[in-house]
């Protein structure tokens, strides 16, 4: 599980053309792209879907595209879906999936516009693909890349809950034994939390806010990184200000994780935000009715390295570790335990 480095993306993307119309074509750290319509912007993100719940896969499908439009300031408004299996998948598994995509998009009041639907002898498993569409007026775009240098660093939700949400349905006595029977119920029913729809939304309409970031596959490690890259700005932020879930802790010791590998732990459905100093105390009591977990972690800084403060100590925030969502959920890993 991950993205490609950098380095690799950009040499990818070297033979698209440019194109006037479009404002943000495909680029490292942007997990949406922007053209223009008349005299709107056009945000466009397309997301895979795999490897998740699946009595939440169509639900999923859906929010995780229509996320990333929102944190770009726009309302999603269309969509279409890609949906692909195996061929021993039954036409009810299908059926059932769409059934949850049509649930999730009358909840955004999301219009499916086309997709495809087919099996294939090279996959093994269900895989789903949905392209979200939404219109934004030219000044309220925003992007990972409008970071500020003294802009304060918001994060709207506890690191670590995508992982332990989706251990607690995908496998439940594994869960049972770490967590405890009553806490893997409690947090079975925490999957709507992997959308950041709301919040991104909400967050647009506030004055100040400069960029937003998901942080899905690599966590905030990823996601802060990507937004100072994209920035061309440094960050500074306290270990002991970022929201962690305690089970995070939990399977840091099953696991034998390193506190790094804590950040990166991928966690769908938590904003990284950049706001401007002056627009701290509105996001602070806006977050505090629908977020109540969210804390700022520290600022952008126009010095362009990358601080982690924990515990008096001042090190290098990290750039690359290993997310360890596949570690925990594959089944393939024991937890390591004493004795």
């Amino acid at each position: 599980m991950g993205k490609l480095s950098t380095k690799n993306l950009k040499k990818m993307l070297n033979c698209i053309k440019k194109d006037r119309r479009v404002i943000i074509p495909p680029a490292s750290g942007y997990d949406s792209g922007v053209h223009l319509m008349g005299d709107k912007y056009i945000v466009v993100s397309t997301d895979p879907c795999l490897g998740v719940p699946q009595e939440w896969f169509g639900w999923l499908m859906i929010h995780y595209p229509s996320s990333d439009v929102s944190l770009f300031g726009a309302k999603p408004e269309f969509c279409s879906i890609n949906l692909l299996g195996p061929p021993s998948t039954q036409p009810q598994i299908f059926l059932d999936i769409m059934k949850q995509a049509c649930e999730a998009a009358d909840e955004l009041d999301l219009a499916i516009v086309t997709g495809h639907t087919g099996t294939y002898n090279g996959l093994k498993t269900l895989i789903g693909v949905c392209t979200v569409y939404g219109k934004v007026d030219k000044n309220r775009l925003i992007t990972p890349g409008r970071a500020k240098p003294s802009d304060q660093i918001l994060c709207t939700k506890p690191i670590g809950l995508e992982i332990a949400v989706n251990l607690a349905l995908t496998q439940k006595t594994l869960a049972n034994k770490l967590f405890g029977t009553r806490r893997t119920k409690e947090l079975s029913q925490f999957v709507q939390m992997q959308s950041c729809v709301k919040e991104a939304l909400t967050l647009a309409e506030i004055n100040g806010v400069h960029a937003m970031h998901d942080a899905t596959e690599g966590g905030l490690m990823v996601a802060l990184n990507e937004m100072a890259e994209a920035s061309n700005v440094g960050f500074k932020i306290n270990f002991d200000k970022i929201p962690i879930i305690e089970e995070a802790y939990i399977l840091q010791e099953a696991f034998a994780l390193s506190d790094e590998e804590i950040l990166a732990m991928s966690s769908t459905g938590t904003i990284v935000a950049s706001i401007s100093p002056k627009a701290r105390k509105t996001v602070e009591q806006t977050m505090r009715k629908i977020s109540p977990h969210s804390s700022f972690l520290g600022s952008f800084t126009k010095d362009k390295q990358r601080i982690l403060l924990n515990n008096g100590d001042k090190n290098l925030f990290p750039k690359k570790v290993n997310d360890p969502y596949v570690k925990i959920l594959s089944g393939k890993y024991k937890p390591f335990t004493q004795g």
